[in-house]
């Protein structure tokens, strides 16, 4: 029976043109999404930190498995900042407590600490149902978020945080991608610019590609350690005004991939540029406690914001970032983050909070982490000292590894290492001959992939090019994690040594 036209009672059909697909003998001819069909925004993205190399090294792994002879006998991955994946071992409380929250049967072994259990039975308490396999409210657990709060006002002085100002996420990702959609609209001149730092984290230029926003690139200064000039901004968005309307500025401190620390006086002068250019901040702070260099100190946009005073605190629209990720606990996997909205307009805010409820929930046992991150065991409770020693040895040993990792590679000619201040990358620039950049331009690859790729193929060792960040032109260098075993990363770091020797060798 076919379909029929309620107003004329005619079948469907007969009113528009169903053509019969062209098929092949495979049956998957005209395809409806095709190269040609397809969303032309998303053919734009690219994503380097999982890009060709990486895909390659899997390709190896695989290889190795089938017992294909290689110069080496396993692919070390130090293009991402996975720490668990490097080895990496977990926190325990934070484990126990989701341990019990996933299996609340559980709460009935005297394996478990008490302080555990009680934190076990809170959250479970909040949840649907008692169970972590329920839906949440969309911007998260309501007693997660005044958890968050709380963590907030503490980490800042006492400066107030209010929980209804904190939305939970998916990853710090989730939270930046979100604000991005809130932000971008207008069409030609009129067309959204955000202002990302080079070199940057490529999630910012892929999302801005996908929503077509443009990107306004202000260039970190490598020879004064990646420091940010305010100066720099205000050429770049100067040059923006041109051709779109320049309406937010991301930060991400410390830095990813360039382990810079912002000063007080570098976030002071920021949050002036801001005001006076009428930008929205954005303030990706998931590396918060990992700072390394003596003299440099983690501050969050928004205790130096509210301590400027109303002149600026009462105006400049901010939005910070944080994530179960990275700093001591490395739980990338559980997808946990929150980000906190502050000036956000009221009915703005609204539509932000209906936007995060298409995706109904961040998921809740990343949710039951991050409150354990931000609300971990207190000096009067039995979990408190293991929690404290294995929180201070995964930061010690990162900046062990961040001091001999800058060591190490300022000794290789040809390297130029910056100290890693804070983070868990080194962005290392190379010197490469002519010979290589000519090679690389034959085989239509930026010369510091081509120097990636020959590493990977002859060593095993997985790093990023830094043409997949960005970087001034006429400048090469690769982002390298600090995050492998100490024992490990020194082999990592003679094995670069010894083919960065052979590289320009072979191409002097």
């Amino acid at each position: 029976t076919p379909l029929f036209n309620q107003v004329g009672k005619t079948p469907l059909f007969n009113q528009c043109e169903l053509q019969k697909p062209n098929m092949t003998e495979n049956g998957l001819g005209n395809r409806v999404l095709n190269m040609d069909t397809m969303n032309p925004n998303v053919k734009r993205v690219e994503y380097a930190v999982r890009g060709p190399i990486v895909q390659r090294a899997l390709q190896i792994e695989k290889e190795l498995k089938e017992g294909v002879e290689k110069p080496f006998t396993e692919v070390i991955k130090a293009n991402i900042g996975d720490a668990h994946a490097m080895g990496q071992k977990p926190i325990t409380f934070l484990r126990q407590v989701v341990a019990l929250c996933t299996y609340p049967d559980l709460l009935e072994d005297d394996k478990f600490p008490e302080d555990a259990k009680n934190r076990a039975r809170r959250i479970l308490q909040a949840c649907g149902g008692g169970s972590i396999g329920a839906y949440s409210a969309s911007p998260g657990i309501e007693i997660i978020r005044q958890d968050v709060a709380k963590y907030i006002e503490k980490r800042d002085g006492g400066i107030p945080s209010d929980p209804d100002s904190i939305y939970l996420s998916t990853g710090a990702s989730d939270a930046i991608v979100t604000m991005l959609k809130l932000l971008t609209s207008g069409e030609g001149k009129n067309r959204t610019g955000v202002m990302i730092s080079i070199p940057q984290y490529p999630l910012y230029s892929a999302a801005l590609a996908e929503l077509a926003a443009v990107q306004i690139s202000y260039y970190l200064d490598e020879d004064k350690c990646w420091s940010l000039d305010v100066n720099e901004l205000r050429r770049a968005v100067k040059a923006a005004r041109e051709h779109c309307n320049p309406r937010a500025l991301c930060i991400i401190n410390p830095g990813n991939p360039t382990g810079q620390v912002q000063s007080r006086q570098c976030i002071e002068d920021v949050i002036r540029f801001a005001a006076e250019e009428h930008l929205f901040l954005m303030a990706d702070e998931v590396y918060q406690d990992n700072v390394y260099a003596e003299g440099c100190q983690f501050h969050s946009f928004k205790k130096v914001l509210f301590e400027m005073g109303p002149e600026y605190s009462s105006v400049v629209e901010l939005v910070s970032f944080h994530s179960t990720s990275k700093c001591f606990m490395g739980e990338c996997g559980f997808r946990g983050g929150y980000m906190e909205v502050v000036n956000m307009d009221p009915e703005v805010k609204l539509q932000l909070t209906k936007l995060v409820s298409v995706r109904l929930c961040p998921p809740i046992p990343g949710q039951a982490l991050l409150d354990l991150v931000v609300n971990p065991p207190q000096p009067d409770e039995p979990s408190y000292a293991t929690f404290i020693k294995e929180r201070t040895a995964n930061l010690d040993i990162l900046a062990e590894k961040a001091k001999m990792t800058e060591q190490v590679l300022n000794t290789v000619p040809g390297i130029h290492c910056n100290p890693v201040q804070g983070a868990m990358y080194t962005f290392p620039r190379l010197s490469l001959p002519e010979k290589a950049i000519n090679a690389a331009k034959e085989k239509g690859q930026a010369p510091d992939m081509f120097y990636c790729m020959k590493l990977l193929e002859e060593t095993g060792i997985c790093l990023v090019p830094g043409s997949g960040f960005g970087q001034r032109d006429g400048t090469y260098h690769f982002r390298m994690t600090i995050l492998p075993a100490t024992e490990k990363l020194k082999v990592v770091l003679e094995k670069i040594r010894e083919f960065h020797k052979r590289f320009t060798e072979e191409f002097s």
